[in-house]
Formats: C-alpha cells, sequence, structure tokens
C-alpha cells in the first residue's frame, strides 16, 4: 500500500512552499514524525515530517522547486516490493549450499517459501484502499493533542464529516470529524494518550469486516514463525547436514523483514535518543534539560513534551538556587537632594511642550493590534536580515512603513496649520523620538514613503547613534511632518505622546506583548497565543477629526495584522 505525502498547511497566510532540502531518498526508510524534508516559504522555515513510516518510492517535487499546500510531494509505501527482490539473491546462495547436499531439499523449501509469501501478499491487497486520518491543525500555537474519546470503534462505518474522536489541547477540547467515508479499521491512538499535529489517528478503508482483517493477516504471521522450523526438521537425513541447517534458517531471515518492512520504521523512532521535533529540542533547550538522558514515553520511545517537563521538574533545586543571586542591583541616583539648574535643551523643550498644549486643542485615540504575522515574519527573516544588512529586525520599521503608507492615504494627519490654511506636504518626513542623556531629540527620516524596511531600518540607526553621541547637524533635527515614538521601549503598554508644532500628530507605539487570544480558523474559533501592540495618535483637533484618526489607525493595523511584508524587506 503506498500514501501520498502532501505539504501541510504551515501558517494562516501561507498557501506555498519551496523544497529546500530532502533528508530522505527514494528507497530510504522512514520513520512516523521522522524529518523527510526541509520546506521554506514566505513567513517560516521548517521540517516537514512525516506521517506515516514506510520506504519513500518516488520524491515529485524536487529541491528548489515551489508546491502549492496541498500538493503532494512525495509516496511512501510498505516496501515490500523492493524487500522482495533483495529477499531473492539472498536465498539463492543459500541454495547452492543446500544442492551437494542434497536434491530435494531445495524443492521443498521454495514450495514453503511462496506458501509465507502468499499471506504477505494479501495483506496489504485487504486494505489497500485504507486511508490515513491524522491529527488537524486545531490552532496556530496548537502542536499536540490528547485522544480523551473515540466516538466510533473498530469495524464501525463512519460518514464525511461525522465525528469520530474528542480531543483535548492546552487550548481547546473538540471533536475531530472524519474527512472520508468507510470503515473504521484501526485505532492508532488510544485514549488519554498524546499525539502530535499531522499524527496518525486512525485508518478507514472499504472493507464490510475489517476486524476479520486482523486476524487474517495475523494467522499466516503465525505459520510463518513455524515454518522456520519446519524447514530445519527436513535435514534429519543424514547427520553431515549439519552445515545445511544454518543455510535453512538464512532463507526465513529475510523473509521476516520482508513482511514487516511497514513497521520497521516504527523501531528506529527511539534508537539513539530518539528523533525530537523541533517544538521538543527547543523546550529542552530552554530548560536546560539534556535530552540524552531522557527516556522518551512516546511511540518507540520518541521524546515528548510531557517527558522533557518531567526531567525539568525533576531536580529544580539547583537551577532555581543559581537563578536566585541574578537580582538586579539597585543604584541610587547621585542627584539625590540636590538643585540642578535646566540644560538649554531642557528648557527649549519644556517650552515648546507648552505652547503645544496652549495653542492646539490634542487629543488621544488608541487601538489595540495583532502583530502575530509580523512576528512570525519577523522571527523567520531576522538571521537573513542581520547577515546581509548588518542591523538588527526590530519592529519599529514595520510600524514606521505602516504609517508612511497610512499617510500618504490620509495627509491630513501629515499636514500644519499656517494661519487659516492648512498645508499638505508633498513627502512624508517622520521624526524618530530617540531618547538621550541630554534629553529627548528627534532626527528625521525624510521621504519615508519611499523607503523599505532595510534602508529604515539602516538610515534609524544610524540616526539613532549620531543622535546620542551629539553628531547630528541642524538640518537633520528639523523638517519632520509627523512623529514616531516607540513608548513600549522600556515596556510601556501605551501612552498619550505630545504633538510638537507645527506637526499636528505623533504615533505612539507600546511595547509588543503577548496574550491569549481568539484564532478564526475554517474548523470555528479557538484560543491561542497572540502578539499584541497598543497604538496611540494623539493629534490636533483643530484640523483633525476624530473620524479621521481612526481611518489613519484602521488602515495601520490592517496593514499590520495582514503581516505581508515580503516586498518591503529590501534584502
Amino acid at each position: 500500500m503506498s500514501e501520498s505525502v502532501v505539504l501541510p498547511a504551515l501558517g494562516e497566510s501561507v498557501t506555498e512552499g519551496t523544497v529546500t532540502r530532502w533528508l530522505k531518498q527514494v528507497g530510504e526508510t522512514v520513520a512516523v514524525d521522522e524529518p523527510l524534508l526541509e520546506v521554506s516559504t514566505d513567513k517560516v522555515d521548517t521540517e516537514v515530517p512525516s506521517p506515516i513510516a514506510g520506504v519513500v518510492e518516488q520524491i515529485l517535487v524536487q529541491e528548489d522547486e515551489t508546491a502549492e499546500v496541498g500538493a503532494v510531494l512525495a509516496i511512501i509505501g510498505d516496501g515490500s516490493g523492493s524487500a522482495a527482490a533483495p529477499a531473492a539473491p539472498a536465498a539463492a546462495p543459500a541454495e547452492p549450499e543446500a544442492v551437494p547436499a542434497a536434491e530435494p531439499q531445495p524443492a521443498a523449501e521454495p514450495e514453503a517459501a511462496p506458501a509465507a509469501a502468499a499471506p504477505a501478499a494479501a495483506a496489504p491487497a485487504a486494505g489497500g484502499d485504507s486511508q490515513d486520518i491524522v491529527l488537524p491543525s486545531l490552532g496556530e500555537s496548537i502542536t499536540e493533542g490528547t485522544v480523551t474519546r473515540w466516538l466510533k470503534q473498530i469495524g464501525e462505518t463512519v460518514e464525511v464529516d461525522e465525528p469520530l474522536l474528542e480531543v483535548s489541547t492546552d487550548k481547546v477540547d473538540t471533536e475531530v470529524p472524519s474527512p472520508v467515508a468507510g470503515v473504521l479499521q484501526e485505532m492508532l491512538v488510544g485514549e488519554d494518550e498524546t499525539v502530535e499535529v499531522g499524527g496518525v489517528l486512525a485508518r478507514i478503508g472499504s472493507g464490510a469486516a475489517p476486524a476479520a482483517e486482523a486476524p487474517a493477516a495475523a494467522a499466516p504471521a503465525a505459520p510463518a514463525a513455524p515454518a522456520a522450523p519446519a524447514a530445519p526438521a527436513a535435514p534429519a537425513t543424514p547427520a553431515q547436514q549439519a552445515p545445511a541447517a544454518p543455510a535453512a534458517p538464512a532463507q526465513p531471515a529475510p523473509a521476516a523483514p520482508a513482511q514487516p518492512a511497514p513497521a520497521a520504521p516504527a523501531a528506529p523512532a527511539g534508537e539513539a535518543g530518539g528523533y525530537v521535533t523541533p517544538i521538543v529540542r527547543k523546550l529542552a533547550n530552554e530548560r536546560g534539560v539534556d535530552l540524552a538522558t531522557v527516556t522518551g514515553t512516546g511511540v518507540g520511545g520518541r521524546i515528548r513534551k510531557e517527558d522533557v517537563l518531567a526531567a525539568a521538574t525533576a531536580a529544580p533545586a539547583a537551577p532555581a538556587a543559581a537563578a536566585t543571586p541574578a537580582k538586579a542591583e539597585r543604584v541610587v541616583s547621585e542627584l539625590r537632594g540636590t538643585t540642578q539648574k535646566m540644560s538649554r535643551l531642557r528648557k527649549v523643550v519644556s517650552e515648546r511642550a507648552v505652547a503645544s498644549m496652549q495653542q492646539t486643542a490634542q487629543l488621544t485615540t488608541f487601538v489595540k493590534v495583532d502583530v502575530t504575522r509580523v512576528a512570525q515574519f519577523r522571527q523567520a527573516k531576522k538571521d537573513e536580515f542581520f547577515a546581509k544588512t548588518g542591523s538588527k529586525l526590530s519592529f519599529l520599521p514595520f510600524f514606521a512603513v505602516a504609517a508612511a503608507e497610512a499617510l500618504q492615504s490620509f495627509p491630513i494627519i501629515n499636514a500644519t496649520v499656517e494661519g487659516d490654511s492648512i498645508v499638505y506636504p508633498a513627502t512624508e518626513n517622520i521624526s524618530i523620538a530617540v531618547d538621550t542623556d541630554r534629553g529627548l531629540l528627534a532626527p528625521v527620516l525624510r521621504d519615508a514613503g519611499a523607503k523599505n524596511i532595510a534602508q529604515i531600518s539602516a538610515e534609524v540607526a544610524d540616526l539613532a547613534a549620531r543622535t546620542r553621541d551629539n553628531k547630528l547637524t541642524p538640518d537633520e533635527l528639523g523638517g519632520g511632518t509627523f512623529t514616531l515614538t516607540n513608548t513600549g521601549s522600556r515596556g510601556a503598554l501605551f501612552d498619550t505622546p505630545l504633538v510638537f508644532l507645527p506637526q499636528s500628530a505623533i504615533l505612539g507605539t507600546g511595547v509588543v506583548f503577548k496574550e491569549a487570544g481568539v484564532v478564526s480558523t475554517p474548523e470555528g474559533d479557538s484560543i491561542g497565543i497572540r502578539s499584541a501592540v497598543y497604538l496611540a495618535i494623539s493629534y490636533d483637533h483643530r484640523i483633525i477629526d476624530g473620524a479621521d484618526a481612526a481611518r489613519f489607525l484602521g488602515q495601520i493595523k490592517q496593514r499590520l495584522e495582514e503581516g505581508d511584508f515580503s516586498a518591503d524587506l529590501g534584502i
């Protein structure tokens, strides 16, 4: 029986992936959940584990080729065809040794061999039309689920979309419907057992009596074992046939592996510490657990998340003791109890702040934005970005790009007041607030609407460094039409930033934090871990209405939640 391996869903907005490397080749054996290939998308680079055990029969998508989600990548079979071929040569050398000893011996053995081989060929035919039922994706951050109850039993008929079992995860409890109609032939995961997303739960076929097939398949297996001892019983003719005894067992030996070839990969899942999923490996690194010391409780000895957590809590005393001394030392400022004159910069900022509050009508509007896709894209690209640009990829350039685009759509936010006129600048010159030892300064990122993320990242890093080193020219501090301030740089959720004349608006970005949020999928809503940020726009109500501010924030929110910045990365 051969089955297709398809490109699984790799994220909410990921529609295709490029094969970067095959980890298994045609003819090689692969176990369930063992990495089969590496795939790169515009959001993430990841390994694709095999959903089934068997032998790789065909590779349909080559390295550097792109396939859509759901496309067939490879064909994996039971390997019985390829196993039979080596078995014949193995048997052939054994027979010549037996030929000089006695002529009837080889004649008897060929009859025994087909007898054992016949059930082996019949077994796949019995369930040849069965399909694997895998644990589907139940949410963006859900990686595994525990079977709480089977709603169908072996031998029962199930319809398409009829509930097959109940699964519990750390985010949601749900029913798993059957994607196909047929008869439940096998249940591979018992109740209270945990399986990873993509793991095989059951097999459904069209057989009317699948329960009878299991004994039928087992029956030939039982005689196959006695068939081996039966062969040595034949050479009871002369005593000098002793050398033929090893030759006789040598024949069943290759035949035995030929039959369980698909099951054999299950054993390697626990070899040399076992295959460890990237999620489990990451958890082990975070908890300081040496995987070589962990005994896996999964199928075939595979190490699961629970095994790592158990190992991490087994001896927490030492790490806890080591972590306690890392308490931050409190610093007492030398300014306590003193009086200092205002610096010239502080006087200017003070005067401008008061003037701004007296001459404008300011208010602030807030919005919360789900930046999970931006966070995932940033995580996937940050190493490549640093290697090509030498700059760290922060969230600020993403906010700047989104803000510059929204300023182009709503130029009133970028406008200034001159007497009884409103001036709409032709470019988006964004002042970037920089905290320095001397006070707050805002160098200008000019024509931000024409720059990509790499350009903005490099320019902001340069401006910030020269601002702190007091190496800016006066021109670099003037001419801003709008201000962006990262109020979350010290962990603040949000702020009510102050507009400085002659500008009419300022956007404050809070800290990016994680929270539990509702994830909408085709299967329904679930709870998942999301990355979020609060955006606050303070504006001059003399020319900017609340609706203008809301529309401006709404476009930024939509842009960031879509998270599609591949064309804007600039590397």
